[in-house]
């Protein structure tokens, strides 16, 4: 049968659906799997969802959606997984704000409340088969890296640290100053906000995980081949360098410390910035880098949101701190001196 969707979910975007699509009983409950959903409730918080377009648009309870099945382990947001087995009528949970869902097994409630519930009606076909995303990629897993790819490195203790901002004010500063910066988005839960923040800054070409069929990096063993995929891909348009933001934090479940880990993509780090909410987690951040052989360059964040932060940085870690918002130009020119010419 067929169905009129009412919203399509970013994380689908490569799938390249219609709104009129045929759907089918018979769902493949594995990773990736797109599915038609119809919302069972309003939700006062947490309630949006990023469309292919980027922008984001609130669920109402009766809207007819097209999701991805996918795994989350936030700690400020939802944990949840995808199901051993689906049927038409069965609830399961929008997961995040790109549409990837599943079963939420826990929620931090203070922030985000309870997860979203959505009625399955069934899997999404096209040119009948059961549409996929893993089926509509730029470009696949690698295990090794061929060109040098000078990049710099986001990384952070955790989910809202200031990763993406930093990352789009280097990538600002690269444009004005004329060079070729591309960007990546190498760990988390799919959406385009993070990506599109670096093509508004100027990035020339931007990928994602989602761009190698994946809805989140959650236990993903091939994390680092994803990531070097992705790499790989970008090196072939030759840009100057590659701005890469690892979501979550270095102690997370989406392979943050597995990629950081890594040999080829460490030989290929020209500066590494760190991002942190306070000096606690500075000092742990900057010790973990050091000791897996990805030591960090600068240090940012709330931690560096006043001159306090920014001495103890200073002091304790013998590392500048430079605040995003208020000190992204001295950042680049610190970069620029002493790191993007290694």
């Amino acid at each position: 049968m067929n169905i009129i969707l009412d919203k399509i979910a970013s994380v689908v975007k490569n799938a390249d659906i219609g709104f009129d699509v045929e759907i089918s009983s018979q769902i493949d409950c594995r990773e990736g799997a797109v599915l038609a959903v119809e919302v069972m409730e309003d939700k006062k918080v947490y309630n949006q969802l990023e469309l292919v377009s980027g922008r984001l648009s609130t669920m109402h309870k009766g809207d007819v959606l097209a999701v991805a099945l996918g795994n989350r382990q936030a700690l400020r947001g939802f944990v949840g997984q995808v199901p051993e087995s689906l049927a038409v009528g069965d609830t399961i949970n929008v997961l995040n704000l790109g549409g990837v869902s599943g079963l939420c097994m826990s929620a931090n409630i203070k922030e985000v409340g309870d997860a979203l519930k959505v009625k399955v009606l069934g899997a999404v076909m096209k040119n009948g088969k059961a549409v996929n995303i893993k089926d509509y990629t730029l470009f696949s897993p690698m295990d090794h890296l061929g060109a040098r790819a000078p990049l710099i490195v986001v990384s952070g203790t955790c989910m809202n640290v200031g990763k993406t901002s930093v990352a789009g004010e280097i990538i600002k500063h690269a444009k004005r100053a004329r060079l070729k910066v591309f960007g990546a988005k190498l760990a988390g839960v799919a959406a385009m906000r993070d990506t599109e923040s670096m093509r508004d800054y100027g990035a020339g070409t931007v990928v994602s995980f989602l761009d190698a069929g994946f809805p989140s990096t959650v236990h993903q063993k091939d994390a680092v081949q994803v990531a070097k995929g992705a790499i790989d891909y970008l090196t072939k348009g030759s840009p100057d360098f590659i701005v890469i933001e690892f979501g979550d934090g270095i102690f997370g479940e989406y392979g943050v410390m597995s990629c950081l880990k890594d040999p080829e993509i460490q030989k290929n780090i020209v500066a590494h910035i760190g991002c942190a909410y306070d000096p606690a987690g500075a000092v742990k951040l900057a010790e973990v880098c050091a000791e897996i052989g990805a030591p960090l360059d600068v240090l940012s964040g709330p931690v560096t949101d006043n001159i306090v932060g920014v001495n103890f940085v200073k002091e304790t870690l013998h590392l500048p701190g430079f605040n995003a918002f208020q000190r992204s130009e001295e950042l680049f020119e610190y970069l620029s001196t002493n790191c993007l010419n290694k």
